[in-house]
């Protein structure tokens, strides 16, 4: 199907679909965001009950911190909170993340919402900052109102909405590589009660990586209809044209991670680059009653993914490189993926006197389906089969790829329908006790078109949440909250029984603060994730028996040191290890209790200083010193003396207002050239992070 036929597609869905069911925005800021100067959003999930009286950690990135980073994808903005740890994306195939040091799906990411919807479980490549205006990075598990979510927390982007005035921007980029890049943004009043607003993205470059090239076309159009006083109706569309190559990383050759050069490429580069093309929709409407916000959305989103790629083979015994310690064995891979995921909510929200108490409710409903069609073709070689074997200390590239054999060829189909209900209640002026829960149906069934079998499963769960604020003053509060979340295991056991879901149980108390000159919050946590699939050595199967454990602490300030200078620090611990004796189901290799958990630093830390220098000089000008700390972490499961070193980035960037619509920004990212590896799999799969690299950005604003 032609991404135009797809395109008709979708639209005929959402039409349809939204006879059946609404959903919303609002035009006027809402009063938890304030700080950040956003416009245009009704939060869903969130009711009438402001940020600080939540009993909950959420961290907020906002534009300006993505603007002052030059940050152009979603895996750029984990380098801005110590809370998210990066971890392998498996080539490029999407961004794995942690946070407190728990990981979810890994083969399907569901951690991330847009606009409250979710927006991770499919193959659309990377998400692109240009229709961004703010990030929440909402810590804990999140199923009591979102349903199936990673298990240490959960990310909601926030995009960009029309507005009624005229306004906009084009800002070109050049920067190390050979990368370019023109983003434009424009919105402005069609009329008095319609706005629309159109933004996006044209990129291309190189990386430090050799053989590495990458382009992305991201266009998102969006319109905002005031249909009366107290309604509202916004529509946005997403875009997605992306190219890149894949990539594994590098080796650590007999656990040296250094023992080749960061540019060195395993791959194959005749291989045709990974394609995305992916269209989405979100529909909503927001009806207000009196003191009561109806919420009404419709989500739909249609990918397609096309990969070739040459990989490190994984196992030792297909392994040559284990033998003669220089000649590495390749897989030849062929993917084709394609998905559909479509959801739908309905929220109601509001205040009501009972019993002599306040009584701030959250009632809601969702349901979606996700269609997941699998092809694809592996060659696989054995010890004595060196045909596509590459020296790793001098590559030479070119050698054809011996024909694989049909790996998967399947169709995957998952239903899930929820309600939830929270009701904060106002004890006194001071006391907020929040108590909610959600209920949740799920079915999955798979289809092998290779030996014609299908698999079927349906589960239903439970998640409450229930939470403690005092509020001592305006500046002051304090809470503790304990909430459960859930994950779907797919498949079966060895008795052909579904598997229990992932389950998630966290403790959290914190405090939040805001004086004159700085705010902040200071946060203790601890969660346990069970259920984790592990395998069976006597059966040879896998079971749902794994656990792990994460404490920590986390610390956040915000705030001026004086009038001209800002500050930001961010400090995060995590002691994440398994809490019981298990089994790797990739690797079946034994993991004793007490092991830590792949890619998460105990410790991590940021820091950034920005200072204007117009009382300074005779310049409207402003410049900015940013540091970003992570320490040692795991770099392969089994190997528990591979180890991806600490290291500390320092990134500077300078901004000057040239006139007061244009303005110029030079970044240097690793000023000091510190090797380091972002993240790992294996010692065969681990990703080297970028040297020393410039950008130069033009923006003229209109």
């Amino acid at each position: 199907m032609t991404i135009i036929n797809r395109f008709h597609c979708s639209v005929l869905s959402i039409a349809i679909s939204t006879i059946l069911t609404p959903a919303v925005y609002a035009k006027t800021a809402s009063p938890n965001i304030e700080k950040i100067s956003v416009s245009g959003v009704r939060q869903a999930f969130r009711g009438d009950v402001p940020m600080s009286e939540q009993p909950q950690s959420v961290e907020f990135i906002s534009a300006e911190n993505l603007d002052d980073a030059a940050v152009n994808t979603l895996t750029d903005i984990f380098d801005l909170t110590p809370s998210i740890a990066e971890q392998n994306d498996f080539g490029g195939l999407w961004e794995s993340f942690a946070i407190r040091g728990l990981v979810g799906d890994e083969s399907i990411p569901s951690g991330f919402l847009i606009n409250g919807y979710s927006s991770g479980r499919s193959f659309s490549g990377t998400r692109d900052t240009s229709n961004i205006e703010y990030v929440e990075v909402m810590k804990g598990p999140g199923s009591a109102l979102y349903g199936r979510s990673e298990p240490g927390g959960t990310i909601n982007i926030i995009t960009k909405k029309p507005q009624f005035a005229k306004q906009g921007y084009i800002k070109v980029t050049a920067g190390s590589w050979q990368n370019y890049r023109a983003e434009a943004d424009y919105t402005n009043a069609v009329s008095d009660n319609v706005a629309f607003r159109v933004n996006g993205a044209v990129e291309e470059g190189e990386s430090f990586r050799d053989h590495h090239e990458s382009s992305k076309t991201v266009v998102t159009p969006s319109i905002l209809w005031l249909i009366s006083d107290t309604s509202k109706l916004n529509y946005e569309l997403e875009y997605v044209d992306q190219s890149t190559t894949f990539d594994r990383g590098i080796v650590a050759i007999k656990g040296k991670i250094d023992a080749l050069p960061i540019d060195t490429f395993l791959g194959e580069p005749s291989d045709k680059p990974t394609e995305v093309d992916a269209i989405s929709h979100q529909l909503t409407f927001e009806k207000q009653i009196g003191q009561w916000s109806l919420l009404n959305g419709l989500s739909y989103s249609d990918s397609k993914f096309l990969s070739e790629s040459s990989d490190a083979e994984l196992a030792p015994s297909r392994q040559i490189y284990f033998k003669d310690g220089e000649t590495l064995s390749r897989q030849h891979n062929q993917r084709d993926f394609q998905t559909e995921y479509l959801s739908a909510r309905i929220e109601l929200s509001g205040s009501v006197e009972l019993a002599g108490l306040t009584h701030h409710l959250l009632i809601g409903a969702d349901a979606s389906k996700f269609d997941f069609d699998k092809l694809w073709y592996r060659y696989r070689p054995t010890l004595e089969d060196t045909r596509y074997a590459i020296n790793m200390y001098n590559p030479v590239y070119g050698k054809a790829a011996p024909e694989g054999s049909l790996l998967f060829n399947s169709t995957e189909v998952q239903h899930s329908y929820g309600v939830y209900i929270q009701d904060q209640l106002d004890l006194t002026e001071q006391w907020k006790v929040q108590v909610g829960g959600r209920f949740d149906w799920f079915d999955q069934q798979i289809d092998n078109h290779i030996n014609q079998q299908q698999s079927k499963s349906d589960q239903s769960t439970f998640s409450p949440r229930v939470g403690l604020v005092y509020v001592y003053s305006d500046s002051l509060q304090y809470y503790t909250s304990y909430s459960e979340g859930f994950r779907p295991n797919s498949g079966y056991d060895s008795k052909g029984d579904a598997f229990e879901p992932e389950e998630t149980t966290s403790f959290e108390a914190g405090i939040k603060f805001t004086t004159d000159s700085v705010s902040g919050s200071f946060t203790v946590f601890s969660a346990e994730k069970s259920n984790m699939l592990t395998t069976d050595l006597q059966a040879g199967v896998s079971t749902a028996l794994g656990e792990v454990t994460s404490d920590g602490i986390e610390l956040d300030l915000h705030g001026n040191i004086t009038s001209n200078v800002l500050f930001d620090f961010a400090y995060t611990y995590t002691d994440a290890k398994t809490a019981n004796d298990t089994v790797n189901p990739d690797w079946w290799v034994k993991l004793p209790k007490g092991s830590p958990l792949l890619n998460i630093p105990k410790h991590s830390a940021n820091a950034q200083v920005k200072r204007e220098l117009n009382d300074l000089i005779d310049l409207d000008a402003t410049v900015g010193l940013a540091v970003q700390y992570v320490g040692e972490r795991l770099g392969e499961t089994i190997d528990p003396t591979y180890y991806l070193p600490s290291y500390t980035l320092v990134n500077l960037f300078a901004k000057y207002n040239v006139t007061n619509d244009l303005s110029l920004q030079f970044n240097v990212n690793n000023l000091l050239d510190k090797k380091y590896y972002s993240n790992s799999y294996t010692a065969i799969w681990t990703q080297p992070g970028e040297p020393v690299n410039y950008k130069l950005s033009l923006n003229y604003k209109f």
